[in-house]
Formats: C-alpha cells, sequence, structure tokens
C-alpha cells in the first residue's frame, strides 16, 4: 500500500489519502485482472445481465413499462455482491494463488460464518425496499392522473416529471448509503475473517476519511452501469467485472495487509 496517513479504525487501519491516480490505477489494475481471467468476470456478469433482462420482459409483458425506470435504478444496488467472486479471483491472482471454479464459486458462502450471505440479504432487502419506496411515491404523485400504470406516456406530464425528481433524490441517497457500508465491506469478507458489522464499519470509515475520491468513484460507477445496462444490459459483461476487479484493488489501497497478515497482527490484540 502507498504510504500516506492512516487512522486506526478496528478492526483494521484505513487510508486517508486516497487520490485520482489511485481511481485510475485500480481501474488499470481491474481491466488487467478481466483480461487475465476473463471467464470468471464473464460467468458472473452474465447471471447479472441475464436478471436484468429477466425483469425488463417481466415488466414488458405485464404492462408495466413504468417501472422499468425505478426497477433499472435499484439494480445497481445488487451488483457489490454478484463481485463477490470477482474479489475472489483478484485475491488470488495478487497472491499468486491457483484459479478453480470449485474455490471462487466458494467465496460466495464466505468462510463458513455466513457473514457474505449476511450482506447479500441486506442488499436484496435493500432492493426490495427501494421498490416499494418507489411505489409510495408513484401513489404520490401519480395515483389520481388518471394514467394507467402500464403507460409511460405519464412520465412527461408534470407530475411525472416531479415523481422523477424526487424519485432520483431518494434513490441517489439510498444508493450512496449502501455505496458506503458495501465498498469494503464485501472485499473485506472475501479477504479476512471478520463479522460483517466490523466490515461495515471499516467500509464507513473509509468513505468518511475518503469523502471526496470515493463519492468520485461512486459517480463513476453508476455512470458506467447505466451507460452498460443501455444495450439490453450486455455492456454490463465487460464493465460489471473491470469495476469489480477495480474495487478491489481500491480495498487493498484502503486497507494494505492481506488477510494471513491482520489474523496474525490481530492474535495478541485477542488474547
Amino acid at each position: 500500500m502507498n504510504t500516506g496517513e492512516q487512522a486506526r479504525i478496528a478492526p483494521a487501519a484505513v487510508a486517508s489519502d486516497l487520490n485520482l491516480s489511485d481511481l485510475r490505477a485500480a481501474l488499470a489494475a481491474g481491466w488487467s485482472d478481466f483480461r487475465a481471467y476473463p471467464a470468471f468476470g464473464l460467468f458472473f456478469a452474465a447471471i447479472y445481465v441475464s436478471a436484468g433482462i429477466f425483469i425488463y420482459f417481466a415488466l414488458f409483458v405485464r404492462g408495466e413499462v413504468a417501472w422499468l425506470i425505478p426497477a433499472a435504478a435499484g439494480f445497481p444496488l445488487l451488483a457489490p455482491f454478484v463481485a463477490v467472486g470477482l474479489y475472489e479471483v483478484s485475491r488470488r491472482r495478487e497472491a499468486g494463488m491457483p484459479m478453480s471454479w470449485p474455490a471462487i464459486l466458494g467465496a460466495l458462502r464466505g468462510r463458513g460464518d455466513e457473514q457474505i450471505l449476511s450482506m447479500g440479504v441486506i442488499l436484496f432487502v435493500a432492493f426490495g425496499f427501494w421498490i416499494m419506496v418507489a411505489h409510495g411515491i408513484f401513489a404520490i404523485f401519480l395515483a389520481e392522473s388518471g394514467i394507467g400504470s402500464e403507460s409511460i406516456a405519464l412520465l412527461g406530464t408534470g407530475a411525472g416529471l416531479m415523481m422523477l425528481l424526487v424519485g432520483s433524490i431518494v434513490g441517489g441517497l439510498m444508493a450512496l448509503a449502501f455505496y458506503a457500508i458495501t465498498v469494503v465491506s464485501l472485499p473485506m469478507l472475501v479477504d479476512r475473517n471478520v463479522d460483517f458489522i466490523s466490515a461495515i464499519i471499516v467500509s464507513l470509515a473509509s468513505v468518511r476519511s475518503n469523502r471526496l475520491v470515493l463519492l468520485i468513484w461512486a459517480i463513476l460507477i453508476a455512470v458506467a452501469l447505466f451507460v452498460a445496462m443501455l444495450p439490453m444490459f450486455l455492456g454490463l459483461l465487460v464493465v460489471l467485472p473491470v469495476l469489480g476487479h477495480a474495487t478491489w484493488h481500491l480495498y487493498r489501497r484502503l486497507t494494505g495487509k492481506s488477510g494471513e497478515i491482520y489474523q496474525e497482527a490481530m492474535e495478541p490484540e485477542l488474547v
């Protein structure tokens, strides 16, 4: 890890000197990981893309086209959990460990303590909560519009535009909150034997110590995912793996030590 000012945050020290060059370096490293092991990246991205296409056609068949916007807006909330396998690929490549499908897929189970699965449940609940909030916003602005929810034309009305504005603000705040708790916590759960609450604390500390740079990273992720979803989600086949691998390298830049070193360093404190 680059030397720099650090603040001690249990259970890890996080760097507070992240800069834009680190984002470029992370993206370059993410691209390198994807090129080195594209099969893993394409596999996990294909799961995400397939889910997106399924949601699209399910809403289209049911005639609820207007709900594509909140569904698409909330869909990136699930991306960090899909990226868990990508973090394991980057971890193994960095450590010079052999790659195998059982090992990579096994990362989704975590270290046998269900911590990653707990984070996954949180993310799926967050997605469901966002859909509920979107329904509530729709009811507030358009319940009495007289236009069926299946029509996307209502979005061009005054009430529809106001709904989009309020929904974008609320959705953006929710997405930012969940980004803050996952950007470091999920890679850490792959790398280290910690509980998900401690990992969330470290993630929040990382964001607090590097507000501007990690906000830029969040915006970059949001824009990249949005653009990648436009061609029937197919752009995600490349964008999602690269961003997933890059997030791992940002995590390593922020926390430095590997899981093994971390355990050795913490053992005296646990006695």
